[in-house]
Formats: C-alpha cells, sequence, structure tokens
C-alpha cells in the first residue's frame, strides 16, 4: 500500500474508535509480572483490550493469534471458548485467566485502576461496531497468518494503541506470528500531544512525566518516538514504521 494511503487508512482506524488507546493512566496497582495476551491484531475485541493495556499503561507479552495461524493456536484454544477467537488475557500476578473483551476490560480496571471501565471501552455493541469498522478500514478481508521464522528472543516494540505508524507494525508481526513484548507509551498529559520534533502544543523544552515509562525512554533516546522495535536475535534498534515493516519481512518472512 502507499505510505500515504496507509497513514491515512490507519489514522481513520483511530477515528472510528474515538482515539481510544491513546492516553495512558497511573494504575492504582502496578503489574510486577508481565501480563501475557493472545491477540488478534484486527480482532474486534482484541482492539477493545489493547485499548485498555495503553489506558491502564500496562505491557504484555503478545502471542499474535491470525487467522489460519498455528503457532499459538493450540495454547490459546485451551483457553478461550470453543470456535471464537476472543482475546485470552493470563495476569500471572493474580493467577487469573480470562477470555473474551468483557471480561479481560472490566478485570483490568477494577484491578489495576479500582474503578469499574469507562463505558467507552467495554465491549458493548456500539463499541465493538466500531472496532468492526475500524478493523475494515484497515484489511477489508482481514489478516491471515503467512509462513515465517521463528525468533528464538522475542521483540521488544514500543507503541500506543491508537498510534498511526505503530498499527503496520504490529499487524505485520500478527500476519508473521512474531511474538513480542508490547510496551505501551500512552500519553500522560498535554505536552505530549504532536509530532516527536517539535512538540507544537507545547512551546519550550519538553519534559515527560518524572518517573515514567516515557521519561526514561526520552533519557536514552532524546525523543520520544513510537514505533520503535528492538530485536535482540539480530542486535537491532531502530524507528519508523515503513523501516521495521521492511526489515521484518526480510528477515523472518519465508
Amino acid at each position: 500500500m502507499n505510505k500515504n494511503l496507509d497513514l491515512l487508512s490507519s489514522g481513520l482506524a483511530s477515528s472510528l474508535r474515538l482515539w481510544r488507546g491513546t492516553w495512558g493512566d497511573r494504575p492504582a496497582r502496578t503489574a510486577e509480572k508481565l501480563l501475557i495476551l493472545y491477540d488478534r491484531e484486527d480482532g474486534a475485541e482484541c482492539r477493545l483490550v489493547r485499548e485498555a493495556l495503553t489506558e491502564l499503561n500496562l505491557d504484555a507479552m503478545v502471542y499474535p493469534c491470525p487467522s489460519g495461524g498455528k503457532r499459538f493456536a493450540a495454547q490459546r484454544n485451551k483457553l478461550a471458548p470453543v470456535g471464537s477467537d476472543a482475546p485470552v488475557l493470563i495476569d500471572p500476578n493474580s493467577g487469573e485467566t480470562l477470555a473474551g473483551a468483557g471480561n479481560i476490560v472490566s478485570y483490568l480496571f477494577t484491578r489495576y485502576l479500582e474503578t469499574a471501565a469507562p463505558r467507552g471501552m467495554k465491549a458493548s455493541a456500539l463499541n465493538l461496531l466500531a472496532s468492526r469498522l475500524a478493523g475494515i478500514v484497515r484489511s477489508p478481508l482481514g489478516l491471515s497468518a503467512r509462513p515465517s521464522i521463528r525468533p528464538k528472543k522475542k521483540l521488544v516494540l514500543y507503541s500506543f494503541e491508537s498510534s498511526p505508524f505503530s498499527r503496520p507494525v504490529r499487524e505485520r508481526l500478527c500476519e508473521l506470528e512474531l511474538p513480542y513484548q508490547l510496551i505501551n507509551l500512552g500519553k500522560l498529559q498535554w505536552s505530549d500531544m504532536g509530532p516527536a520534533r517539535p512538540r507544537m502544543l507545547a512551546p519550550g523544552s519538553y519534559k515527560p512525566v518524572a518517573g515514567s515509562k516515557r521519561d526514561a525512554f526520552f533519557k536514552e533516546h532524546g525523543v520520544i518516538q513510537v514505533p520503535y522495535l528492538i530485536d535482540p536475535n539480530h542486535d537491532v534498534k531502530m524507528f519508523e514504521s515503513r523501516a521495521i515493516v521492511d526489515y521484518l519481512e526480510r528477515t523472518y518472512a519465508k
């Protein structure tokens, strides 16, 4: 797809969900152990779960389960309702295993923010419809598994759900069934809005929220920009959506 059209459709997908999965919050309770998510990037229910993870500032180990995928299907199918493509979340901090956006989103907000999930995040008919439309905008026929080389070490992706630039990377990771650690860098303040350089909505020097993941990222890189991929299998660290997609294709697609 043409780069500009790709970005336009990705932005439209986020608009259909009213840019949910943009803002992060400070959870009332931290997740000491990494959450585990069996996910399908174009799945309507899965999108609601990823939005909740961003807005709760939670990270997860993602095991992609695209249509026709077999790499993680057996594990996921043991935990999900028969015949469904619902997301599955495992929380090693509590020992809970949940399937379906309704159960997962409600659980995440109750446990980690100690409040009920907001209306715009629940797995209501309206939210699921908007999420399905977002998936259709990106890939009318849905994402299907493609043959790939399985990495020995997990990839790491810095992202946040509504980022139009990060979505194409997550789609490619899903298609190739490449597991990755998702680190959410949701925006925490108004000065986080705008492009990486410069931040037009906040004149003066940029200061991330002290002690946050964005703060740590800024100290290391001098800029906060997603997507950012780390591949320890080939000692690669890189920005830029198109460059990352091309790299994944060259390195892991068969």
